[in-house]
């Protein structure tokens, strides 16, 4: 056989000794091994120290580093680093102001999930009675209503399972009398589908008619505004239900901002950040359409008065966003 026509396979291995380099796809690819050892709160504090940062009180930092783990606690001390790479912080970088930063986020989290709640109930019951009217008891079974066949096979999978999963009376009480349709009345199912199910249910729905009524019940001019908010706040609820950080976090997915609404609103809709700020005007609104005397600005605002370190741009907040009349009290 002619050498010059044979093909020559190079299989990808991990060494087991140093340096750890592998050839792959016609390129070296370098494998490095994670050798640091565990640290306890007391090293955990030196290296801190020998990193710049300043500690005052040493007992009240151990009794931190004891219920919060220094991994979380380093995404609220990260902006402080002068050096990211080394890790080394800026000057006046203190160990208290990434505790406030971390107990500021955990209220804020606790803040925003009540409005969520109200959103998420809110979109429940609106599709319930909306599209319940229009398309029957049933219609969430029905493949013709829906614009991506594929997606909503997909969906109802989901929904069957957390039908059976789950063990609330009404859904029991459905099974132990009837034995079709295979799920319960839309009124109950809809009670305990996930809220990114509802949301992937709403968005390839193909009656736009009934959508924009849902939306206009909600005081949203439009069901594109309704189906983006519905998918950018259920992003943001599976970041709290996993206790993530939502202060100086960049989002995956942005809403999409009405110039007008009926309601009180933002006049600078320019920012497109990706940061908190436009799904927190989402929510304020939506809690204005949903609870006229709710407090939601009024509880964000003394939120930031008891932790006057927390910087709003962080968030995506512009300069003026307290003139906005959606954030005038």
């Amino acid at each position: 056989m002619d050498n010059q026509n044979k093909s020559t396979t190079f299989a990808p291995t991990v060494p087991t000794t140093p340096p750890y380099n592998a050839y792959q796809g016609g390129a070296f690819t370098f494998y490095m091994e994670y050798t640091k050892p565990p640290l306890d709160s007391k090293q955990q504090i030196q290296l801190l120290r020998q990193r710049g940062m300043t500690i005052a009180d040493e007992t009240f930092a151990l009794e931190q580093l004891d219920i919060i783990s220094y991994f979380r606690l380093a995404e609220y001390w990260k902006p402080m680093e002068a050096d990211k790479t080394k890790h080394i912080f800026k000057t006046h970088s203190t160990f208290e102001n990434a505790v406030q930063l971390y107990y500021f986020d955990k209220k804020l989290r606790n803040l925003l999930f009540s409005a969520i709640q109200s959103f998420e109930i809110a979109i429940r019951t609106k599709a319930i009675s909306h599209i319940s009217a229009k398309h029957g008891t049933f219609w969430f079974l029905d493949e013709t209503l829906f614009s991506d066949k594929d997606l909503f096979n997909t969906q109802l999978a989901h929904i069957k399972t957390e039908v059976k999963r789950s063990k609330e009376d009404f859904i029991l009480e459905y099974f132990a009398k009837y034995t079709s349709p295979e799920c319960p009345p839309v009124w109950k199912t809809l009670e305990v589908v996930s809220f990114g199910s509802l949301s992937k249910m709403i968005t390839n729905l193909a009656d736009k008619k009934t959508k924009k009524a849902m939306a206009r019940s909600l005081r949203i001019p439009q069901h594109i505004y309704l189906e983006s908010w519905v998918r950018a706040i259920t992003i943001l609820r599976n970041c709290i239900a996993h206790h993530a950080r939502v202060w100086n976090r960049k989002f995956a997915f942005n809403p999409q901002m009405p110039k007008t609404m009926t309601g009180k609103w933002i006049a600078d809709i320019a920012p497109t950040s990706q940061y908190l700020y436009p799904l927190m005007c989402v929510l304020a609104y939506m809690e204005n359409a949903i609870h006229p005397h709710n407090t939601f600005v009024q509880d964000f605002k003394a939120l930031l008065t008891k932790y006057p370190n927390v910087d709003t741009a962080a968030m995506g907040f512009p300069h003026d966003w307290e003139k906005e009349p959606l954030w005038r009290e």
